[in-house]
């Protein structure tokens, strides 16, 4: 599951508008600020799911735990 911060540090990164995410995500603007609250993630595993398939969908690839803390990155463009 992506965290908060993740999420923020996505649309940061696409340059994309809450507004913009919620709409590609298929959900309302409120539930996207609910996930990217600074506290827990207040949306439902679905709203989640959708968000992260969008961001990645514009570009960006999620970085899961792996000794170096959680992140985020921007694809690489695909050359074939």
């Amino acid at each position: 599951m992506i965290s908060s911060a993740q999420i923020r540090a996505a649309r940061a990164l696409l340059g994309l508008s809450q507004s913009a995410v919620a709409e590609a995500a298929g959900i309302s603007v409120p539930t996207l600020k609910r996930a990217e609250g600074a506290s827990a993630i207040s949306a439902s595993d679905k709203a989640i799911l959708l968000i992260h398939a969008a961001l990645e969908a514009a570009g960006v690839e999620f970085i899961p735990e792996n000794g170096g803390g959680v992140g985020v990155r921007l694809k690489k463009p695909d050359n074939g």
